[in-house]
């Protein structure tokens, strides 16, 4: 357990790190310090809650109400501190005061007294909390999450040493005359070395209790060992995002990848979603007085969806009752229990009623005892156990037809497009996830009729298997009695059992189905949004058209729009055009043009490849490349693009869209919403609600990876980073516009909405450009006495304008000082800058030394001597938090990962369909994924499809698989021509490597 006195003195010695770059000696000593501080004040984390019970036994009555109000702001009060901090009432920490209370309390008694009243302080505590704080309690406690630090840890501090800290608030030792409160938001991150959860506790305990854990269904779902599942869902529940546990929190996750991460939360929420429901369910039928001890157990053990529809339908609001229901209306319950119990003392005769429908002769009594029957049989839990056992190890097969009547009132066309599927049959097993979705669609356009096979076999084994094992009579029965029991289980399969197997089978493979096309779409989405920006260069933008013209605008290597214009280059006046172009190109020195590959595409990229053959454009070696403009229209007329682009065409808009998305591909498409951008399949017939929550996730995880420049990017752009949204980033640009640029990373907290856990979340992607701030830094400081009247710090004078109430101000002119940090640049998070701090140390090396191969030199000289495991222990923390600091440091100042990845494929020269052959190795650039194989644009105008079976691992380039991004949009790959239907314009192909 990590210390928060700990972390506030590494906090002051980071900062004086800033002013000075040096003094390494005197923090390499100060951490051994903090090791100490550490042991000491381990076990006092507990104290408060040890001592609440002992409040009306205290001897001094002033301790007790403050040790009273600690124990509260850990256990209850979270919403409270949340609340303290927006009203800027928060405490500052100082040693001195932490030094006192540490002689205070005796660390050994303290040990002691929280290991035995631990349980009675649980205890007496829960008993005043609502269900949910209860869970959140016990989670957090129990299970101490690194991230959860920032949010436990610190309410408790920020009263405990309230008092306290405004007596100190003088003393040499407090570097920041903070008013009270307001350090809180600077010192709420966690301090970089995250605990592991015991791999034997994978208890969670949930708002909702199932007949089922939560971890077990999980970790069976989705494969995932159980102790890492626990550990997401503690991470879930304290609001973590994706990014952040990936990059974070790799050592609690097992090295997870975001896409299996997003796996195990859609699983979770569709558990979390079940339980629910299921409680809502047993809520009405108890109201209705219709529960019974039977169903209760059946509601709980449902597991599914599909399982609770068929448990719950019978009692529906507005349901007719079923079979069963109005057998036992009748009263012959009785008589089904007495028939499995104790069949030698059943009479069926003594039930019939004359005057009453139902029992008036002795067939009907039978056929009402059968249903009954057949109702218990179809909801147990162990028989249906049993036949889905029985299932999974037989052959199951799918069955699709053409439907009777689709010929009369279906489109033949789109009749046709189901050819494959008009006499289809399949093994449940091996059916591929494409085939279920066209399926699918062909079912709902009532083209196909669709039906799933279950053997004979299967049946006649689980009659057998309930007559003699599960429903086996308690006694001799009567041959009569039999043939009822036997009458039961075939009317129970048929009736009951096989329509739900069908629907699970279903619904199984439709679900499958529609998160393997979602999750393709994901990678498809991550591999476009990762194309490597081309940084540097002024582009035209070329919106291609027929009758209204070729839109075309050129952007700045800022992106600055130059110049728009409209051309029409297919209405008879090409030559004329011509000239107008080259002018264009060569008053911006434009030597590269992006065509939009819309309507006109072809023709348009016809046009430029003969001009530029004819080295028309000449001086300028122009080069041409062909992007998608999927979304681009409907950007063009969003309220983004009017606020951006105010008072420009909206055509004009979609060209300057087209050349962006070649300059920044990232910033440019986040503008746009995800499933317009076009690199999925059966988009449209997937659940929207998923859809929409993984490409929003895949977009946050790829900006958050990517980072942003909080003094340049955009609010489109900052909104999708972890941790932030819409309105947060609004409140970003905000403050930046009326204050002046971020100085460092701790700036951010004084933005409006900004609490310690969306900090924590963000902080790690965010870049600070340290030459713009130094810049701005020693500008500032030629003003700074005209501003305060004193020496302050230049970040001082931004600050003061920050406050909107005049009264505030003279104290925020003494407040903290925020000065560059160059760790700011780096991805390191700064809950680790004492971790980086102490590494460096180590090194010998400088803060003005990040990023240059002085410092890589000096990072591989130290590896060689000692392994990285070593070097953690040493530093005291994980082997992932350790390597995030190496990379931090190593990597370059503006270091984009991107650049790694494939850039767009500029081409000079055209070739048509009519000049392919079979046979012809070509080199081409992946157009979109999907699961029956790869779309490669290989510039004849219509992409060539390499079926899936043809991409083999063996040619997947082993870099590629490595960064688990697969083969997605904007990877240049080598293909042969193995096919070609110039009248359906079919181009077949065989994938020879990636490049």
């Amino acid at each position: 357990m990590s210390s928060l006195p700990r972390r506030a003195k590494v906090k002051v010695q980071t900062v004086e790190c800033r002013d000075e770059f040096s003094s390494f000696s005197e923090l390499s000593s100060a951490s051994e310090n903090d090791d100490k501080e550490d042991s000491i004040w381990e076990p006092q984390k507990k104290v408060p809650r040890s001592r609440k019970q002992t409040v009306p036994k205290a001897p001094k009555p002033k301790r007790v109400p403050r040790a009273k109000k600690k124990t509260l702001q850990i256990t209850d009060g979270l919403e409270d501190v949340t609340v303290k901090e927006e009203l800027n009432n928060s405490v500052a920490i100082a040693d001195v005061n932490l030094e006192d209370r540490k002689n205070e309390l005796d660390p050994v008694q303290t040990r002691k007294t929280a290991m035995t009243k631990r349980k009675n302080s649980a205890s007496s505590s829960s008993a005043k909390r609502t269900k949910k704080m209860k869970v959140d309690e016990e989670t957090k406690l129990a299970n101490h999450l690194p991230g959860e630090s920032s949010s436990a840890e610190t309410p408790s501090t920020s009263t405990m040493w309230e008092g306290a800290c405004k007596k100190e608030e003088n003393e040499d030792d407090f570097t920041f005359s903070q008013p009270p409160l307001k350090k809180m938001k600077t010192e709420t991150c966690p301090p970089g070395q995250p605990d592991k959860f015991s791999a034997n506790d994978n208890s969670i305990k949930e708002e909702v209790e199932m007949n089922w854990d939560i971890v077990q269904v999980l970790s069976e779902r989705t494969n995932i060992d159980l102790w890492v599942c626990a550990n997401i869902i503690r991470l879930f529940n304290d609001d973590n995002t994706i990014p952040f546990i990936v990059r974070y929190r790799k050592e609690l996750i097992n090295n997870l990848d975001a896409d299996a991460l997003r796996e195990v939360r859609q699983a979770l929420e569709e558990l979390r979603a079940v339980a629910k429901k299921s409680h809502s369910t047993i809520q009405k039928i108890k109201k209705e007085g219709k529960m019974s001890e039977c169903l209760l157990n059946a509601l709980l053990n449902c597991k599914t969806f599909e399982e609770l529809e068929h448990v719950s339908a019978p009692y529906k609001t507005g349901s007719k009752g079923t079979k069963a229901q109005r057998a036992k209306q009748l009263g012959l319950e009785g008589a089904a229990r007495t028939l499995l119990e104790n069949p030698g003392q059943l009479n069926l005769l003594s039930y019939i009623k004359c005057n009453v429908k139902g029992l008036a002769v002795l067939q009907d009594i039978e056929t009402g005892v059968q249903h009954i029957l057949a109702d218990m049989i179809a909801k147990d839990k162990d028989t249906l156990d049993f036949i889905r056992n029985l299932c999974q190890n037989r052959y199951i097969c799918i069955q699709s037809s053409l439907a009777k009547v689709s010929s009369k009132k279906v489109n033949e066309k789109d009749v046709d497009k189901f050819q494959l599927y008009q006499n289809f049959s399949c093994n449940i097993r091996n059916i591929q996830h494409h085939q279920i979705l066209a399926i699918n669609r062909g079912e709902n356009l009532k083209i196909l009729t669709v039906k799933v096979n279950i053997p004979d076999g299967i049946k006649n084994e689980f009659c057998r298997w309930c007559i003699q094992n599960r429903w086996r009579p308690r006694g001799f029965a009567r041959p009569e009695l039999m043939k009822i029991l036997y009458n039961s289980l075939d009317d129970s399969f048929k009736r009951l059992i096989y329509p739900l197997l069908c629907r699970e089978f279903r619904a199984k493979l439709t679900s499958d189905a529609e998160k393997e096309s979602v999750m393709m779409f994901g990678r498809n989405l991550r591999q476009l949004l990762l194309t490597s920006p081309v940084p540097g260069r002024t582009l035209m933008g070329v919106d291609p058209g027929y009758k209204h013209g070729c839109k075309l605008a050129i952007i700045s290597p800022t992106s600055q729009i130059l110049h728009t214009d409209v051309a029409y280059l297919h209405c008879g006046q090409g030559f004329r055009e011509a000239e107008k172009i080259k002018r264009l190109l060569l008053n911006y020195n434009c030597s590269t043009v992006v065509i939009g590959n819309g309507t006109a595409c072809r023709e348009t990229e016809a046009y430029f490849a003969d001009l530029i053959m004819k080295n028309y454009f000449a001086p300028l070696d122009v080069v041409y490349c062909i992007v998608s403009e999927a979304g681009a229209s409907i950007y063009s007329v969003s309220p983004e693009a009017n606020k951006e682009m105010p008072g420009l065409d909206p055509n004009l808009r979609s060209a300057v869209s087209i050349a962006r998305r070649v300059q920044d591909p990232l910033a440019e498409l986040v503008k746009i919403e995800p499933k317009h951008i076009g690199v999925g399949m059966y988009q449209h017939d997937v659940s929207q609600t998923l859809l929409k929550a993984t490409l929003d996730s895949v977009v946050e995880e790829c900006v958050s990876f990517v980072g942003v420049d909080i003094n340049i990017c955009s609010e489109v752009l900052l909104r999708h980073i972890a941790g932030l949204n819409a309105n947060r980033a609004k409140n970003i640009i905000e403050w930046r516009e009326k204050n002046g640029p971020f100085v460092n990373r701790e700036h951010l907290k004084k933005v409006k909405g900004l609490g310690p856990k969306s900090f924590q979340q963000c902080a790690g992607f965010i870049r600070i450009n340290q030459d713009y701030i130094q810049t701005f830094c020693s500008q500032q400081t030629e003003h700074a006495g005209q501003i305060q009247g004193t020496g302050v710090t230049t970040s001082a004078g931004v600050e003061v304008t920050d406050e909107k109430q005049v009264k505030k101000r003279s104290k925020t002119a003494v407040s903290a000082a925020l000065k560059p940090n160059p760790l700011d640049q780096t991805c390191i998070h700064p809950e680790s800058y004492g971790i980086a701090m102490r590494f460096l140390s180590f090194i010998k090396g400088t803060l003005c030394e990040i990023g240059k191969p002085e410092m890589q030199q000096k990072i591989n000289s130290f590896l060689e001597k000692e392994a990285l495991e070593k070097a953690a222990e040493r530093l005291q923390t994980t082997v992932h938090t350790l390597q995030v600091i190496i990379d931090g440091l190593s990597q370059p100042e503006s270091f984009d990962f991107r650049t790694d990845f494939d850039k767009p494929d500029f081409k000079r020269s055209i070739v048509c369909l009519e000049d392919l052959q079979v046979g012809t190795v070509l080199t081409g650039k992946v157009e979109n994924a999907t699961l029956f194989g790869i779309f490669v644009d290989i510039g004849v105008g219509r992409a060539g499809l390499i079926p899936i079976r043809n991409v083999t691992e063996a040619k997947l380039s082993k870099t590629k698989k490595r960064r688990s991004l697969g083969l997605g949009p904007g990877e240049r790959v080598e293909v042969r021509v193995l096919n070609i239907d110039i009248p359906r314009s079919r181009i077949t192909l065989d994938l020879i490597r990636v490049l």
